[in-house]
């Protein structure tokens, strides 16, 4: 479809040509404009916005650009108005030279730029000529010398004239002054050019009239017409009756272009039949000659070679005209013309060009497959092969090349990006011709890829075990619980926080903390193997994109046991500070069980381990101790050399580190009849025996049992008198033994996972009996019950004790 629109101006006329109104991806069919040189600046050529259609109001927003294709920015576009408007007076004979070739239209293309969405319009403005040159010879006087002897018809050459406008502007006719002799011929060259010859009518005759002076008009075609005139004296000079003569008239020879200088393009013969200086030749140029043809090519007057003296450019200058003259010596010299035609063949000398109409520097890395990421216009000078193109890029690019029009390409988003696989290309755009051999050139550009929230953070592992020592220090740091995130900027930012959860009806936000920054995990209390060993709960990463992405690690903390429980002896029982007394016959036979010494630690495993050492002794050799379950035993029978009262400080320690300890003080005292004894370990209390082994020392012995009852009864109502110091409140929910240590550890149960207190043993309190039973189920611990004295020890008895279980 063809739309033609005329604007009337004052003596002006624009005319407004679209061809091919429809659209072809990014650029734009040509839109032709016609305007006739010299307008003046400012001058509006037509409105773009209305002629191409789109919206004046967007066009500041939308970054509009004009691009004139090789040559000088004479126009620019109103932003406001859409209104493309002259920035500088256009002279067509500057912008299009009058050349050889057939007359072509003076062109001047413009690529109109849109970005916001990207569009490209192109555009062509045609400079029509007006009649602003006049004709001018490049001789303003021109000599002939004519002999007598020619013959009415010869024709001689003479300066044309010139003009730089074209087509009808351009040069017309001539105009010959009135004579009788000469008249003017008019002849038309292969360019177009008038040149005007001037033409012998009647026979001259030097006597009569030695000179004659003519004057030549040249005229062009114009409204109104344009002329310019030059003198013309012809000389009469004598007869010399032979010219020279070529053996052609016309000559055609092909040359390569680039052809070295004083490269042989011809050789020319010319003959004359006349004898001496009459026959010597000279040749040369002839005023049709063009001096651009003069200026390439040389022409030996002597021997008549032509050859290269200049570059032979196909793309400036495709063929070349010579008129050539070649004129004798004689007194009066005559002359024979010929016309050499050199048509110039194409080689590849001309690069490929490429140029970047339009190019995102930067894109998102999801941007959707087949954007538009610039638009590249190719050509060559060059013509067949030579100026056929290729346009190419690197290989192992997400991207693609799409051919929109002639010599216009896309470049496209071919793949999925992902600026964590790579954030930067650099596409080489590479263009090579088909000629031999062919030439290349190419153009870099680099492509950034900006980020988007699409990756989530990434723990290194899926679950952290973290060791932790009781009795640490609130506010401790624990771990470092780090994620990585491969975004950039704010979708690389995380912020850490666990995940709320309750254990034992505690919010675990007040036991942990987690700074959101650097993802350090601190304790927010002290902790007690003995109340809580381990805790389960979630940490969450999640990055400052929009919309944000997280992810989240599984957090085990154990706690580590210390050995921070001095070891409690619970049998045999005592007042703090108190030294606990024993009365033992001295008839005991070796292996006697004195006492048992049982201690109890609320740590665990190695920590809670009790082993048992004399810290002081009487006599080493008369009494034992067994290291692990206490028992003290007699190594002998009692010798009267003995003395009657001992000291045993017996120390009981764990075995953590530094190990922990306590004491317990046993005064001994021997004595040859007792009211009580007790028997070795049992889970039944023993009964009270009077021994009444009368002997020769009846009185003694009475007297002395006498005297130790009167003694024990002061020492028990001592005691009963004693109020016992309150201990410390216990913790709930804690693994260690619970007493009220109101009076004594009666009604309490203790609770040891030791395996040491496998055994059974009684002791006595104040109250009663401690019994220390077999381990509850599956290792859970042992239990330790106090008795009433005056309740005898069976399975009733055993129901009715206070117990308290605690499993591990």
């Amino acid at each position: 479809m063809v739309c033609v629109v005329t604007v009337q101006r004052p003596k002006r006329y624009v005319s407004v040509l679209f061809v091919f109104c429809g659209v072809w991806s990014v650029a734009l069919s040509v839109t032709r404009y016609s305007i006739p040189e010299e307008m003046e600046e400012g001058s509006v050529v037509a409105n773009l916005a209305t002629d191409l259609g789109f919206d004046v109001r967007g066009l500041s927003q939308r970054e509009v650009k004009l691009d004139i294709i090789h040559s000088k920015k004479y126009l620019e576009i109103n932003k406001h108005t859409g209104e493309l408007y002259i920035l500088e007076k256009i002279d067509r004979e500057y912008l299009c030279p009058m050349k050889l070739e057939v007359y072509a239209p003076c062109l001047l293309k413009l690529d109109v730029i849109l970005k916001n969405p990207l569009r490209i319009f192109n555009v062509e403005l045609e400079i029509t000529d007006i009649n602003d040159n006049a004709p001018h010879f490049r001789r303003d006087r021109m000599e002939l010398d004519i002999s007598e002897s020619a013959s009415p018809g010869e024709t001689f050459s003479l300066t044309n004239a010139v003009d730089p406008d074209v087509r009808t502007n351009s040069m017309k006719t001539y105009y010959l002054s009135e004579n009788e002799h000469f008249s003017i011929e008019i002849q038309s060259g292969s360019d177009g050019a008038k040149y005007g010859g001037l033409v012998l009518k009647k026979g001259l005759d030097r006597e009569e009239q030695a000179v004659h002076n003519l004057i030549l008009t040249a005229v062009d075609g114009g409204i109104p017409a344009r002329s310019g005139t030059a003198s013309i004296i012809v000389r009469v000079l004598d007869t010399n009756d032979n010219a020279p003569q070529f053996d052609r008239q016309i000559y055609t020879v092909n040359i390569t272009e680039n052809s070295p200088i004083q490269t042989l393009v011809l050789k020319l013969n010319a003959t004359d039949l006349d004898e001496g200086s009459n026959a010597e030749i000279e040749y040369s140029f002839t005023l049709y000659t063009s001096e651009k043809t003069q200026e390439v090519f040389s022409l030996n007057p002597n021997t008549g070679e032509i050859k290269v003296k200049g570059v032979i450019d196909f793309e400036e200058t495709k063929m070349f005209e010579m008129h050539i003259q070649a004129k004798d010596k004689g007194s009066y010299p005559l002359s024979g013309q010929c016309k050499v035609l050199l048509f110039v063949n194409d080689v590849n000398d001309n690069y490929p060009e490429i140029t970047i109409k339009s190019f995102q520097g930067t894109i998102k890395e999801n941007v959707a497959m087949g954007t538009v990421l610039a638009v590249i216009s190719i050509s060559d000078r060059d013509s067949g092969d030579n100026g056929h193109v290729d346009l190419l890029i690197n290989e192992h690019l997400p991207f693609a090349l799409n051919k929109s029009s002639e010599g216009y390409f896309t470049l496209v988003v071919s793949e999925t990006l992902d600026r964590e696989t790579v954030s930067e290309y650099d596409i080489t755009f590479k263009v090579t011709d088909r000629g031999t051999p062919p030439l290349y050139d190419n153009e870099t550009l680099v492509l950034q890829l900006l980020d988007v929230n699409d990756n989530a953070p990434l723990f290194p592992k899926s679950f952290y075990t973290i060791h932790v020592m009781e009795n640490n220090a609130p506010g401790s740091l624990l771990s470092s619980v780090t994620a990585f995130d491969p975004d950039l900027h704010e979708n690389q930012y995380l912020v850490y926080f666990i995940v709320e959860k309750e254990i034992c009806n505690i919010s675990i936000s007040m036991l942990f903390s987690i700074n959101p920054e650097d993802g350090n995990l601190y304790a927010l209390k002290t902790f007690d193997y003995e109340r809580e060993k381990e805790f389960l709960f979630h940490i969450e990463a999640r990055d400052s994109g929009a919309p944000p992405l997280s992810s989240d690690v599984t957090v085990h903390i154990i706690i580590i046991d210390q050995n921070d429980n001095t070891p409690v002896i619970v049998s045999p029982w005592r007042a703090q500070g108190s030294v606990l007394e024993e009365v033992i016959p001295r008839s005991t036979d070796k292996g006697y069980l004195i006492s048992k010494v049982i201690a109890i630690d609320a740590d665990s495993v190695q920590n809670s381990r009790i082993t048992y050492q004399f810290l002081q002794i009487t006599d080493a050799t008369l009494f034992s101790l067994d290291q692990y379950n206490g028992e003290i035993r007699t190594m002998r029978m009692f010798s009267y050399r003995d003395p009657r009262h001992h000291r045993l400080v017996i120390v009981a320690k764990d075995n953590g580190d530094p190990e922990l300890s306590a004491t317990v003080t046993i005064k001994l005292s021997t004595v040859e009849h007792v009211i009580k004894v007790f028997s070795e370990t049992t889970e039944f209390p023993l009964e009270y025996d009077i021994f009444s082994d009368l002997n020769l020392y009846l009185l003694i012995g009475l007297g002395s049992v006498s005297f130790l009852l009167l003694i024990t009864i002061l020492v028990i109502i001592v005691l009963k008198c004693q109020k016992p110091k309150p201990a410390k409140p216990t913790p709930p929910c804690r693994n260690s033994v619970i007493s009220q240590r109101n009076s004594t550890i009666a009604d309490s149960t203790l609770v040891s996972s030791d395996a040491y207190w496998y055994s059974l043993f009684l002791a006595e309190t104040r109250k009663g009996k401690v019994v220390v039973r077999q381990p509850v189920p599956k290792g859970a611990g042992y239990m330790v019950s106090s008795l009433p004295r005056s309740t005898g020890l069976t399975e009733t008895s055993e129901s009715t004790a206070s117990t308290l279980q605690v499993g591990n």
